[in-house]
């Protein structure tokens, strides 16, 4: 089968099309003939040398894919050959085959298509266990999410929007503000020409959010504290501005907040099946129903992953895909 392999560390041009064996499905695991995968961030930390692959993983980038079972391996039950399904894995996307534990596979919503199917499972896990188990978000309660038009932000002004919240997304540029706006944002925010803090004050009288979503960290955790409510959850998922901030923790104790988050690849196949359940059980019926769907922004050829990963590195809005078969 071909699949993209890093040859070593560095940037888009180190991801180079190859032929390896079809891999096997061990016990629990599925073996999915690929149609397409997803392209995320974390792929790009692993092109860079930046993330490294969990023991057992694929060293093939990708961590989401949809497609059709076409092997079970030993102990699987529930799924048959011939199912269309979307699946979250620990790596191993980017190839015309791909193996993933049986209980992180969702079947393909009504009405999809296999390359809006692999912008679901990243995304949708992601912001499951993050907003609305760790955050807690609940119906009238304000939210806040970062870097609003990202796969990760699409996902999240969504789902918070069709669960009865207020939602506010940071975004940079009018463009992307104004895709905000039009997937449910109530007020997006300008990073680039407004200061997200002052916004978020004025809008809500004072009172601030109840939850925010970060996935940029560094002086953004002080401004986060600023403008959240009293019992505010902040959820980091990612530091793109840094790992390590000065804190005050007068202010956290003061408005009594939870700070928490948490990555999704190192967690164990039981905790990835739970949030798979809890999808099935609560977003898939907004899917088939047309209440919430993955935003694409663009597709490429499996061979023409490197062009995907400039894309991801550039101005898009939503999920980038790779269309293998």
């Amino acid at each position: 089968m071909t699949v993209i392999e890093i040859t070593h560390p560095g940037g888009p041009e180190v991801l180079v099309p190859v032929q390896r064996p079809v891999p096997q499905p061990g016990v629990g695991e599925v073996l999915i003939l690929v149609h397409a995968a997803g392209v995320n961030r974390p792929d790009a930390l692993q092109r860079q040398g930046n993330y490294p692959v969990p023991p057992g993983a694929s060293d093939i980038p990708g961590l989401e894919v949809a497609g059709e079972i076409v092997t079970l391996g030993p102990s699987v039950s529930g799924w048959h050959v011939g199912d269309r399904v979307m699946a979250l894995l620990a790596g191993g996307g980017y190839a015309e085959y791909a193996t993933a534990p049986a209980p992180q596979c969702l079947p393909v919503p009504i009405g999809f298509s296999m390359i809006e199917a692999a912008g679901v499972p990243e995304t949708f896990f992601t912001v499951w266990t993050n907003v609305f188990e760790r955050g807690a978000l609940k119906p009238g309660e304000r939210f806040l999410v970062h870097g609003g038009a990202s796969g990760i932000g699409t996902t999240a002004i969504q789902l918070a929007k069709a669960f009865g919240s207020e939602v506010y997304a940071t975004a940079g540029g009018v463009e992307k503000c104004r895709a905000c706006e039009r997937l449910g944002a109530d007020r997006a925010i300008d990073y680039r020409a407004e200061d997200f803090v002052d916004v978020i004050k004025t809008a809500t009288k004072g009172a601030g959010v109840d939850v925010i979503l970060d996935m940029v960290g560094g002086d953004y955790v002080a401004r986060n504290i600023a403008c959240a409510a009293p019992g505010a959850r902040l959820v980091s998922i990612a530091f793109l501005r840094g790992a390590k901030v000065e804190l005050n923790l007068s202010a956290v104790m003061q408005k009594r907040l939870i700070l928490t988050g948490s990555t999704l690849r190192p967690r164990t196949v039981a905790d990835k099946g739970a949030i798979a359940d809890a999808l099935r059980r609560n977003v898939l019926p907004l899917m088939e129903n047309n209440k919430v769907r993955p935003v694409i922004d663009s597709t490429f050829p499996l061979a023409s992953a490197a062009d995907a990963h400039r894309r991801l590195d550039g101005d898009h809005i939503g999920k980038v895909v790779l269309a293998v078969v």
